[in-house]
């Protein structure tokens, strides 16, 4: 009888500290240092549709990196695995350990230093403004272009917002509670990214950031007047930035004329052509060499098209489709607001960036240097989306930990999708079962 009073005394204290949101040693798979056998069940507990995915993306890009830069390399290095293959596959094998480290520590760990990793990236946008290298035009960059504080500030924009919009409940749709901290904290990352400038990161952060504060329970009134807010900001960006204004006019004139669209958006487009159906073969395109600006970053899914066709770039575009679907169900059966809404914001992240990405290979938006996430060839890329994505393993191993069924059943966070309901579009723990038994 004394030995039950014990467990459930135990039972009870770990509840409290997961509801607290602090990581406990005494959880089955969350201590400090777990065993051997205890990492072993972690990794089996790692959802297997989304590893699955993440790794045919990887191999992918890893295939896709050698082969448009094998020319390059053996010119250059006198080897066809010369410098990139060796350097991806070094990024990739670290991006790999990155993930599985943060997908077996409790993700609720990582709220706490939320607000800090914000300040820092900060004062690394206003370093590298200060003293990074010019590149290709922009001061955007430290150590050789390997390292780009605004791929962090991405990063750092779903983790604070997870963090800060998962605490608001109620107050999310309040002006001075919830939207002037928003803009002050979006229009600070963006415009500092801006001035380097990345127009295209910067509005990956407005976007991924916009879609987590919607879901969180925006005022819907206050989100149409933010939009018009948007766009009125970009057209001023714009209007100062000549050689943006020119990706514009190159965009507008490729409708009337593909000849007369912009030079990389122009060569992507021939790269598809060649490719067909079924592509030309894996190292034959011709685009890679020279014609096709960066064939192993930003062009990289034109050299899929070609080599792969519409049948390889399509399978892409599935495995980015399979993502989503798994990602945003994550945040519907993650067990708090914090998780729900990282899964929702990294979810976001990636699937913008392809679909940024994929965009401006086929012409359909006007040409901008945005890295196709988990195939292009990249350091401090590949590593924030590799940890990302680890994240959300996290949330989902948290959520379904073997538990009482009733237990599970109350911590399940669905998306209140009803537009007259301007509170979080997130609920509570409990209240979809609740709601449930009400109706019955």
């Amino acid at each position: 009888m004394s030995e039950r009073i014990i467990q459930d005394a135990r039972r009870r204290r770990i509840r409290r500290r997961i509801r607290r949101g602090a990581p406990s040693a005494d959880v089955s798979d969350g201590g400090a240092r777990p065993s051997r056998h205890q990492g072993r069940r972690i990794l089996a507990t790692l959802d297997k549709p989304m590893v699955a995915v993440v790794l045919l993306l990887l191999a992918i890009g890893s295939l896709m990196v050698f082969s448009s830069t094998w020319d390059w390399s053996n010119k250059t290095y006198g080897t066809a695995t010369g410098f990139f293959v060796e350097e991806h596959l070094r990024n990739v094998v670290l991006s790999v350990l990155a993930l599985v480290i943060f997908a077996a520590i409790d993700y609720r760990f990582w709220k706490r230093f939320a607000f800090w990793l914000l300040l820092f990236t900060i004062v690394l946008l206003v370093a590298v403004r200060l003293f990074g290298e010019v590149r290709f035009g922009a001061q955007r960059s430290f150590s050789g272009g390997r390292f780009q504080p605004g791929e962090l500030a991405e990063f750092a924009t779903v983790l604070y917002m997870a963090a800060w919009l998962g605490s608001k409940n109620a107050r999310v749709d309040s002006f001075f509670f919830g939207l002037m901290p928003f803009l002050l904290v979006v229009g600070t990352l963006s415009g500092l990214i801006v001035s380097q400038p990345d127009l295209s990161s910067a509005a990956i952060v407005a976007l991924t950031a916009g879609v987590m504060y919607f879901v969180a329970g925006a005022n819907i009134f206050q989100m149409g007047a933010m939009g018009g807010l948007a766009g009125i900001v970009s057209i001023i960006v714009i209007e100062s930035r000549p050689y943006a204004q020119q990706r514009i006019a190159d965009f507008l004139a490729g409708f009337n004329d593909v000849t007369l669209s912009d030079y990389h958006t122009l060569q992507a487009i021939t790269a598809f052509l060649r490719g067909g159906w079924i592509g030309v073969g894996i190292g034959h395109s011709e685009q890679k060499f020279g014609a096709l600006p960066a064939p192993h970053t930003d062009s990289i899914f034109a050299i899929i098209g070609e080599e792969l066709g519409v049948f390889g770039a399509a399978v892409v575009v599935a495995l980015y489709i399979v993502f989503a679907i798994r990602g945003y169900q994550f945040a519907r059966r993650a067990k708090d607001n914090f998780g729900s809404l990282l899964c929702v914001g990294f979810t976001s992240w990636v699937i913008i960036q392809a679909l940024l990405n994929i965009a401006v290979m086929t012409g359909a938006v006007p040409s901008t240097g945005v890295p196709l996430p988990l195939i292009s060839f990249g350091g401090s890329s590949l590593l924030v989306v590799m940890i990302g994505v680890g994240l959300m393993l996290s949330v989902h191993r948290v959520a379904t930990r073997r538990k009482a069924t009733s237990e599970r059943r109350s911590d399940i966070a669905s998306f209140d999708r009803s537009w007259r309901n301007r509170r979080a579009r997130l609920s509570r723990a409990g209240d979809r079962s609740s709601a449930a038994a009400g109706r019955q």
